[in-house]
């Protein structure tokens, strides 16, 4: 990890760097074939992504109109001060509860069942505040909670990564109904502009995240830390007695800025997770050939452009939780959020714990490994089942 700023000190070339591992054969031919499949639909992410979201991120009168407004964010980066941009509301919701759809998971004690609630989010920078209001259906935010029977439990968050947000594909492929029959309860946290939060027009879930500028980006990320503490608030006046977050992809980039911001946690552990999201986006082709020539006809560098990001990225602010209740997954073979982001977060933390699975960002192949090495690190931390 380079020294702060990291923005200016991190290489402009890292997103060309290797993502190198000394493995034996059969574990670097799992890595080499799971890889594989991430490379193809990268690919194809980040052609749909190019096709219908970017352009209206890197239009040049949009882009123009936004650049007024890097200032104020490029000053909440420069002090390093999570307060600043991520606030906490004191204001009291009334969360409202709702039957799970048909395809949700049945366990066999306990009830499942869908929140909502009206978010009380405005848009951290003022000259934001009317345009990101415009989003209605993204004000309601929602989530997914698995309680047993009797008083609330310690209670493991998820969090989905970009586009996946269906609760019923979440609580498999995150494991849900595993964590729950350890005996914890278990809250789905929907980000922004995903699922029900999309706007009727949204050409597929999680559009809304990155199509309307860097600024409206960075709103979009202080809003999913807003609401996600909000569920927070809720869960404790349940009666919950711990609280601890896991995110995949970019819901573990949300679960890094959490540890940053929240120490109410008992724990933070991303999932492949991704470091800095325009470094991410420069190794997605042909994404990354848009915007590099996007950036140059705006005369920014990469080293701007990260600084306009930064107020919401957590290599920009240091964790509140020690790192004993750290903890990063991170694939051998992953091309969607490779390898290289979660040594940059890991050594960020002061390194951590962290395990490494031979599979890719889709595959998690021994995910039995690191489900049983999550549960190990929770005894140990005291996130003890009721």
């Amino acid at each position: 990890m380079p020294e702060q700023p990291w923005w200016n000190n991190l290489d402009p070339a890292f997103h060309k760097f290797p993502d190198d591992f000394y493995l034996d054969l059969k574990s670097q031919a799992m890595v080499d074939g799971t890889a594989v499949v991430d490379l193809g639909m990268r690919t194809a992410l980040a052609a749909f992504a190019l096709g219908m979201a970017l352009p209206t991120t890197l239009w040049p009168g949009r882009f123009q109109a936004d650049r007024a407004r890097f200032d104020f964010y490029k000053d909440m980066a420069d002090s390093h001060d999570t307060t600043r941009f991520f606030t906490r509301s004191r204001q009291k919701v009334s969360v409202r509860h709702h039957p799970a759809g048909h395809l949700a998971h049945k366990p066999k004690e306990g009830r499942v069942e869908v929140l909502s609630f009206e978010s009380p989010f405005q848009a951290v920078n003022p000259a934001m505040r009317e345009q990101y209001a415009r989003h209605r259906r993204n004000r309601i935010a929602w989530a997914e909670h698995w309680r047993h029977d009797g008083p609330a439990r310690p209670t493991i968050c998820l969090i989905h990564g970009f586009v996946a947000d269906p609760y019923w594909i979440n609580s498999r492929f995150l494991a849900m109904p595993w964590f729950y029959e350890q005996g914890y309860d278990v809250l789905l946290y929907t980000l922004p502009f995903h699922g029900k939060r999309q706007e009727a027009l949204s050409p597929f879930s999680g559009h809304g995240y990155f199509s309307h500028g860097f600024s409206h980006i960075n709103e979009t990320i202080a809003h999913a830390v807003h609401d996600f503490r909000l569920y927070m608030d809720y869960l404790e006046d349940l009666g919950a007695p711990q609280i601890g977050v896991t995110g995949i992809s970019l819901g573990g980039f949300t679960t890094s800025l959490l540890a940053a911001v929240e120490d109410r946690l008992a724990f933070a552990i991303p999932n492949v997770p991704l470091a800095s999201i325009l470094d991410l986006i420069l190794e997605w082709s042909p994404a990354s050939e848009f915007i590099k020539t996007g950036l140059r006809l705006a005369g920014m560098d990469i080293r701007e452009a990260r600084h306009v990001m930064a107020a919401s990225c957590p290599l920009t602010y240091a964790p509140r939780l020690p790192k004993e209740r750290l903890m990063i997954v991170a694939g051998a073979g992953d091309r969607f959020a490779p390898p290289k982001h979660s040594r940059l977060l890991w050594d960020h933390w002061d390194r951590p714990n962290l395990h490494w699975f031979p599979g890719n960002h889709l595959i998690h192949l021994d995910q039995g490994k690191y489900l049983k090495e999550m549960a190990s690190f929770m005894h140990r931390i005291g996130f003890d089942r009721a």
